[in-house]
């Protein structure tokens, strides 16, 4: 553990970093929340060019149990943004949000900040990635969101002190796609996928647990649902929660194949599967059971004694 001091040197080496404002979005966050650019300055390999960032939803987008989402396209600006945990006080636990889009776009309300809420409420703090889309993944074909995800978790422990953070307890949580770049920094952390920038990129990117919500690349279909070869588990994976509903188009495989790798690397990990619920539900509650999949995840969270022991 790093001493009050070196914290303090990691923070003054930072400033500027997380003085940098975010640049013009399709989705302003909320006011009051504080967000920063999650590079210094150009992400690594970023081209030059690109269309503006905006929302891409179109009259013709299907609704998730009645209401529209944000389908946020074109992101070159990654930023994190921060959602203090309410009611509470001291270092808390904290967890890193990778919304789904198949890297194309990016879910940002669905599977971004209607999350942030809820983990709020549960007394954890939430830090809300908005990494890079479209063409940014999976990891090897792209490393780009795996860059933003590395480097995110690395800030979030840098600014532990000053977010009220406890270094020690920071997990991520992602959907789909989300879920897979979450399965891929669980076991690609001990090596940065680029050139360090500051102090941030010397503190551990290792997530200390993970949620993967209906996952893909998990499994390879075109390959009998084999597992995906470039993720591959150790003892050393953090202990991880799955939920996927067995008649998801984007297939069950993905779960149950990646549980048993965990269960064969001896990483406690704990797997929900239901019998309906498909691909894309977020945390929007409908009659079928699979959507009371947060509560679960909060009876896990003490479970592993991220939260306090009920």
């Amino acid at each position: 553990m790093m001493k009050r001091s070196g914290l303090l040197a990691v923070g003054a080496a930072l400033t500027l970093t997380a003085n940098l404002s975010a640049q013009p979005s399709g989705w302003p966050p909320p006011a009051g929340q504080l967000t920063v650019n999650v590079w210094p300055g150009a992400a690594p390999g970023s081209p030059t060019n690109l269309p503006p960032e905006a929302d891409t939803t179109t009259a013709k987008d299907n609704l998730i149990a009645g209401r529209s989402l944000v389908r946020l396209g074109n992101v070159s600006v990654p930023t994190l943004t921060l959602y203090r945990a309410k009611g509470t006080s001291g270092s808390n636990p904290a967890v890193v949000v990778f919304p789904g889009g198949g890297y194309s776009i990016l879910a940002i309300d669905l599977e971004g900040t209607e999350v942030c809420d809820w983990l709020n409420a549960a007394g954890v703090t939430c830090v809300l990635l908005k990494y890079r889309v479209p063409n940014t993944g999976p990891y090897p074909k792209s490393p780009a969101a795996l860059q933003d995800a590395q480097r995110a978790v690395g800030l979030v422990r840098a600014h532990a002190q000053e977010w009220g953070i406890d270094p020690k307890r920071v997990g991520v949580l992602g959907f789909s796609a989300g879920a897979h770049l979450a399965a891929a920094l669980s076991t690609h952390y001990d090596k940065r996928l680029y050139d360090s920038m500051d102090a941030a990129d010397q503190l551990s990117c290792r997530p200390d647990f993970a949620v993967i919500v209906y996952p893909g690349y998990l499994a390879l279909a075109d390959k009998n649902f084999a597992a995906n070869p470039d993720i591959n588990p150790t003892a050393d994976t953090p202990a991880t929660f799955i939920v996927q509903a067995e008649d998801d188009p984007v297939h069950v495989e993905n779960a149950t194949v990646y549980f048993m790798q965990l269960k064969n690397a001896k990483v406690p990990a704990e797997l929900h599967i239901y019998a309906k619920g498909g691909h894309g539900y977020g945390l929007r509650r409908t009659e079928l059971p699979v959507t009371t999949w947060p509560q679960a995840v909060e009876t896990w969270l003490h479970t592993i004694g991220i939260l306090a022991a009920r």
